[in-house]
């Protein structure tokens, strides 16, 4: 039986996204849609409201969509890394839940795998970035001290903002990646970047559109305490070795 052709493949994870869920599926399936591309749609939900539930019923109405996840929260590097060990596409990658950038901005992203890199992440850190609705400014100005241990730890510099929920990957380097990520929380994505720069491989950074949702369910002490607690782990991580057959010379993020 032949497998049927999936050109990308979607992740998203959605913790208590009760709300937005099922408006985030609509808009990445018009988008699929009208590009004319097969895809697979994977819904990582932790959380005790009725997300699941929701995206459950549009998984129901549409084989193409699929529903992981349980009461417990248990970390959103987790929740993408068990999604990305069942998707097949060519391309995979992740979106926020709750629709942060628009799915529009997959066309750019798609342009720098095609040319030739092994990812390409979503930044509102670059000229072209359009932030629509900015982060409030405590937030921010935490996120300065996080960027600057971050870049002492694990020389990220070259990458302004490691943390945009937008991230696709061609298939083979999402496999290595992810199956050696380890970090169950948000850092995650830092994780990811620092395994793909050791491996030697191509990481093109694209502007985005972004905008705040106002999130305030993450508390900022206590998630910056475990954001440098991670960051050590990562570091006293590096121990782990990039696969003998990495692609490329390492190069400079474009």
């Amino acid at each position: 039986m032949t497998t049927p052709r999936v050109d990308i493949s979607l992740v998203l994870p959605a913790y208590n996204e009760e709300r937005s869920i099922a408006r985030t599926l609509a808009e990445a399936e018009a988008y699929f849609t009208g590009r004319d591309l097969a895809y697979e749609i994977v819904v990582a939900a932790d959380g005790d409201d009725r997300t699941r539930e929701i995206a459950g019923e549009v998984a129901s109405r549409d084989p193409r969509v699929r529903v992981i996840g349980g009461p417990g929260r248990r970390g959103k590097g987790r929740a993408i890394r068990e999604a990305m060990a069942l998707v097949q596409g060519s391309v995979v990658g992740f979106a926020d839940g709750d629709g942060k950038t628009p799915f529009e901005e997959l066309d750019a992203v798609r342009e720098r795998l095609d040319d030739g890199h092994d990812m390409a992440i979503g930044s509102r850190r670059l000229a072209g970035s359009k932030v629509e609705v900015a982060q409030p400014l405590y937030r921010r100005v935490g996120a300065k001290g996080f960027n600057l241990v971050r870049d002492a730890l694990l020389g990220l510099q070259d990458i302004p903002d490691t943390q945009c929920g937008f991230k696709f990957f061609r298939a083979a380097a999402a496999r290595d990646l992810f199956g050696r990520q380890r970090v169950d929380g948000y850092m995650f994505d830092v994780e990811v970047l620092y395994l793909a720069r050791q491996a030697g491989y191509r990481v093109a950074q694209v502007p985005v559109q972004w905008r705040d949702d106002g999130d305030s369910r993450v508390s900022l002490v206590a998630s910056n305490a475990r954001s440098m607690i991670d960051l050590l782990r990562i570091r006293l991580g590096a121990r782990r070795r990039a696969p003998e057959t990495a692609l490329r010379p390492a190069s400079r993020p474009e």
